[in-house]
């Protein structure tokens, strides 16, 4: 199967330790490239989060995010500081006899004070088992719409591949009759030029004929096109493969408008060289 560089994954995971969030954004690149960005009481897994998504990605510029959302323990796990609410009782007990008429006290607020609960230390094993396994759902998920991606970016290639199998068909009956044509008008000039030297006049167009001569450029094109086609059906890592290709096809379409005789091979190879550029900007995206 063809993968595309480009997707994004997510997964929101509700643990004893908060809200576990994972993000994954993918966009093309020449090589791996991981960038995360953990919260720093998640850093200690730097190391186990980047060889995991090493094991499974080939090419990219990957995006790592890992939050935990912990903002909704206090009343779940957290333990009051029995020291600390005396102090406090013993401050605002100190403090009313300044004053004629005291609020009552609101518990909620004073338990949002610093120091007044304390959460529950996560347990380290845990928490990395937690993050390996929802890491792992949210690769798999990514590399899902990677593949879905790179069917659509396949599908994309194919057809322009064949709009230039199209052109080749077109073009190979055409070449014998305008470099006949164009022979003639070369033949009746030289003859006025080189009045009564038939054999140099042979010989020019002889030297001529060899270098307007397009068939193993176009014999190449058509065994590119085959090879790309059978490379995209192959699958896997294929997009540094179809680049040289792409390369070696778009040298022998300029080629043949380097040859060209005729205004109708101009376009052709015109032709030939958008469409080429068209999937050369697609496979980019492959892995």
């Amino acid at each position: 199967m063809i993968l595309s560089m480009t997707g994004y994954a997510s997964h929101e995971l509700n643990t004893q330790y908060g809200v576990l969030m994972i993000e994954l954004r993918s966009v093309n690149h020449r090589y791996l490239e991981l960038q995360l960005k953990l919260d720093d009481h998640l850093r200690v897994f730097e190391t186990s989060v980047r060889e995991q998504m090493q094991a499974k990605l080939g090419r990219g510029k990957v995006d790592c995010r890992i939050h935990l959302k912990q903002e909704n323990l206090t009343t779940q796990f957290a333990a009051i500081n029995h020291q600390a609410i005396q102090q406090i009782a013993e401050s605002l007990q100190a403090a009313s006899q300044y004053f004629d008429a005291v609020q009552p006290v609101d518990v909620l607020e004073i338990l949002r004070i610093p120091g007044v609960t304390q959460s529950a230390k996560a347990d380290h094993d845990v928490l990395e088992t937690t993050i390996k396994s929802t890491l792992s759902d949210v690769l798999d998920a990514l590399i899902h719409a990677r593949q879905r991606e790179g069917e659509k970016l396949k599908d994309v290639i194919l057809a322009r591949l064949s709009e230039i199998n199209a052109l080749v068909i077109q073009v190979k009956p055409m070449l014998p009759v305008l470099i006949q044509t164009y022979q003639d008008k070369l033949t009746h000039k030289l003859k006025e030029a080189l009045v009564g030297d038939d054999e140099r006049v042979r010989q020019e167009i002889v030297l001529y004929a060899q270098r307007i001569d397009v068939d193993e450029e176009l014999s190449r094109l058509d065994a590119h096109v085959h090879e790309v086609s059978h490379i995209l059906a192959k699958g896997g890592a294929v997009g540094k493969k179809l680049d040289f290709l792409m390369q070696e096809m778009n040298r022998e379409a300029n080629t043949l408008g380097a040859k060209s005789v005729a205004i109708e091979t101009t376009q052709i190879s015109m032709q030939l060289k958008v469409l080429i550029e068209q999937m050369r900007e697609q496979i980019q995206n492959i892995e």
